[in-house]
């Protein structure tokens, strides 16, 4: 079982069938689970209801702060059924995508799901079906008729996805699904809601808006796996809370030797303008049947975490897979390992740096202390959790426990890389007696030993947002 006190990188496990039951998600949570993710894509509304209760009663049960992400499932363009359920496609076959086309396919013809598919492609365009592993040539199109020539065959069955290679594809970001699933995000007040193929920043801004008339409050994750988001990643980041560099779509769109690249790249851009970053997609994918991951596995892990994620998520290693426990505990001891080799040059981050808030400049004053101090943690009294997002900034190597009244505010901590957050349902009445609550809820966890150097963050005027004005640095 992993110390949730010692894992700086979180991890996001997506529920599944194999996960749903309160009891492994109450397993999961024990092996370093900080965050679950709830995939629109599958399942319905009563379905998420029911894990989101089991999510938050095997949380409140342990005393654990965990967040809840609801992934949209956004324009996933498909391929319509076929009569056998599946066809076989040599190289050099011929096949017709109709996007009128509503009877049930086989070798010659198939129906799409997305009308407008005919107008977004061309002659010589490639068509990508499956995650990439069946390919077409578009040879002509006529009408609602897109007529393709197979580059690459093999077995392909009912509802696949479809990519084009460069992008280029018109879907908007968000369906008529997803409206319906933004009011259910609201409804059951998820801590997080993300974007799947965000275009451009006012997808971004439209998902905010709606969550707005639900009077919502979700922060934003945007999906990053179409090639227009790439080329917009600046804006996109700056309208988002957060970025996941989603790795299937992506690679199936501007080719698998790009993604390491861009998710670097993509990466930066987050901690350039202070938001989350996520890497997602196949980074257990051997353990859906094994109970042992390669090595090739664990250290894609350990990049991202050395590139400076904030979290690394699973998707079908907990949401389906055999062993989604035995895959969380690998994925943590991984992570743990690698933050031991992450290099600390916090004067880096202060070197011609101007701090725009009060807060900020507040947090930034204590890692500076605190690493050049050698101090033991950071504790950040906080009712936004703004503080502790600002501390989460910059790899300090020093642990940050943001103690909070707000359950709502803890909840979104638990994404932050380095912080730890803990929820306090006893309400003070000033600093001095939310500071007493936290000693005692610190010395209750053991954190802390008496005599260790601290530095302590906190608002004169308790439950202001953004208040933090002060920093202390105490002795236990």
């Amino acid at each position: 079982m992993t110390n949730p006190m010692i894992k700086k990188t979180k991890i996001i496990a997506t529920i599944g069938p194999a996960s749903s039951d309160k009891l492994i998600i109450a397993q999961l949570i024990e092996n370093g689970v900080d965050v679950f993710r709830i995939n629109f894509s599958h399942g319905t509304q009563d379905d998420y209801r029911q894990q989101i209760q089991n999510i938050r009663s095997a949380a409140d049960e342990q005393q654990k702060t965990i967040a809840i992400l609801g992934d949209l499932q956004g324009p996933k363009i498909r391929i319509a059924k076929f009569k056998n359920g599946k066809i076989n496609l040599n190289n050099n076959d011929k096949i017709i995508l109709d996007c009128n086309y509503k009877d049930l396919g086989d070798e010659h013809m198939v129906g799409v799901d997305y009308v407008n598919l005919a107008k977004d492609v061309k002659v010589n365009d490639i068509l990508l079906l499956d995650d990439g592993k069946i390919s077409f040539v578009v040879e002509s199109v006529v009408k609602s008729q897109i007529h393709c020539v197979v580059k690459q065959g093999g077995v392909l069955s009912n509802n696949k996805g479809i990519n084009k290679l460069g992008g280029g594809l018109t879907a908007p970001a968000l369906t008529t699904k997803d409206f319906a699933d933004i009011q259910f995000a609201a409804e059951m007040q998820l801590d997080y809601l993300a974007v799947s193929f965000v275009r451009d920043a006012t997808d971004v801004i439209l998902t905010r808006n709606l969550l707005a008339t639900y009077n919502a409050r979700a922060s934003i994750i945007s999906k990053i796996e179409r090639v227009e988001a790439i080329q917009n990643i600046v804006a996109i980041t700056k309208a988002s809370d957060g970025v996941m560099v989603a790795r299937g779509d992506l690679a199936v769109e501007v080719g698998d030797a790009q993604v390491p690249g861009l998710q670097k790249k993509i990466i930066s851009c987050a901690q350039a303008n202070h938001k989350l970053s996520i890497v997602a997609t196949q980074m257990l994918e051997s353990m859906i049947v094994s109970p042992v991951a390669t090595r090739a596995e664990i250290s894609d892990i350990a990049n991202a975490v050395l590139d400076g994620t904030d979290a690394v998520m699973l998707s079908a290693e907990t949401a389906s897979g055999s062993h989604p426990v035995i895959a969380v505990a690998t994925m943590a001891r991984t992570c743990i390992e690698a933050e031991r080799n992450r290099d600390i040059s916090i004067n880096l981050n202060f070197t011609g740096q101007k701090f725009d808030y009060i807060d900020q400049a507040i947090a930034m004053s204590a890692l500076f202390s605190g690493y050049h101090l050698q101090a033991k943690a950071i504790v950040s009294l906080t009712t936004s959790g703004i503080t502790a997002l600002w501390l989460s900034r910059v790899n300090s190597g020093i642990p940050v426990y943001a103690i909070t009244d707000s359950i709502k505010a803890a909840r979104q901590m638990a994404l932050y890389k380095d912080v730890h957050p803990i929820y306090v349902s006893a309400k003070a009445n000033n600093t001095d007696d939310m500071f007493k609550i936290a000693q005692n809820t610190l010395n209750k966890f053991n954190i802390l030993s008496t005599g260790d150097l601290i530095l302590l963050t906190m608002g004169s005027n308790l439950h202001e947002v953004g208040g933090t004005n002060t920093m202390k640095i105490i002795r236990w």
